[in-house]
């Protein structure tokens, strides 16, 4: 697959298994602070509230924040992981994540991090795609050549994200959110 067959693929991924259940809020393409010098795109962002009945559990909602990644090339682009909400993710291959593995035991990817996107969160959280019947284990010892049915595959968190703080408002990326028009 091409790196645009696999964006759209992991994409595709990512929309079956975490948003096409009820009561998920979720935009893709997000623009955040699209007409000045520091503007940037989120993938996908997530509002998860804590219940839709009340006030104090919509107020207690998390963002999420999902970067696709299809290669380390894609990676250290700089094309965007900005990582906003309280829980940020990088969806990516098994391929590319063993490509990175060593630079996030270092300190290559925290760096680059720090320097290209400075207003994103250190927390963060890898999701690899692995076949819907191996332990992601197997798919790491052994990867899967990516094929173009996604009913075949499903998303794995190889690095579970722990929430962080948020600095920007509920109001600021609910509004982005909907600006961006799903």
């Amino acid at each position: 697959m091409t790196r645009a067959e696999t964006t759209k693929f992991l994409g595709q991924l990512l929309i079956g298994q975490y948003f096409s259940k009820f009561g998920n809020h979720w935009a893709s393409e997000v623009s955040v602070d699209p007409w000045s010098a520091n503007g940037k795109r989120v993938d996908f962002m997530q509002f998860s509230p804590g219940d839709q009945m009340s006030i104090s559990g919509i107020e207690k909602g998390i963002f999420t924040c999902y970067e696709v990644k299809s290669c380390k090339e894609d990676v250290y682009s700089g094309n965007g992981l900005n990582f906003l909400g309280e829980k940020n993710y990088i969806v990516t291959t098994m391929e590319c994540y063993k490509d990175i593995l060593p630079d996030l035991r270092g300190s290559k990817f925290h760096k680059h991090l720090q320097e290209r996107f400075p207003e994103s969160s250190d927390y963060f959280g890898i999701m690899v795609a692995i076949p819907e019947w191996r332990k992601a284990t197997e798919e790491f010892e052994n990867p899967t050549p990516l094929d173009d049915n996604t009913q075949n595959w499903k998303l794995a968190v190889i690095l579970p994200c722990r929430p962080g703080p948020r600095r920007r408002s509920m109001t600021e990326l609910l509004f982005c959110m909907l600006r961006s028009g799903h």
